[in-house]
């Protein structure tokens, strides 16, 4: 039996991992891995990172979606979003700023603390304890 809270997790877990392979593949396919490696570099950030980032963009979005140890997927995304959080500081509040602003990253680092707190939720692939426990 799944409660208001488990609907809850599982609305945070899909809309959160829905972002995180849209932004993830939007490294890839619009502005290229090599312009996304090339934009870590300018910023004085490793190249390799940009690869990093767009395997945990996507393959992290997915698990959310998928309810696959979604603690630890969670918890393992709030770094990346501190990096895109340094990264958009300089340009404002907004995210419509030029350059986006850093409430975003700064929101969605919530979101993930927030489902790593709750877990997986309804209709996951792995369920939480507590929610296997209910069932």
């Amino acid at each position: 039996m799944s409660t208001n809270s488990d609907y809850a997790a599982l609305a945070l877990r899909l809309s959160s991992g829905a972002l995180f392979v849209a932004h993830g593949l939007m490294k890839v396919f619009v502005f290229t891995i090599p312009g996304t490696v090339g934009y870590f570099e300018s910023l004085g950030l490793p190249g390799f990172l940009a690869y990093l980032t767009i395997a945990a963009e996507v393959a992290g979005g997915l698990a959310l979606i998928l309810g696959v140890a979604t603690r630890a997927v969670a918890l393992a995304l709030i770094p990346v979003l501190l990096g895109a959080l340094w990264v958009h500081s300089g340009n404002g509040w907004v995210f419509s700023s030029e350059g986006g602003g850093w409430e975003f990253p700064l929101f969605w680092a919530v979101v993930q603390g927030a489902i790593a707190l709750l877990g997986s939720g309804a209709y996951a692939l792995k369920p939480s304890a507590r929610a296997a426990a209910l069932a």
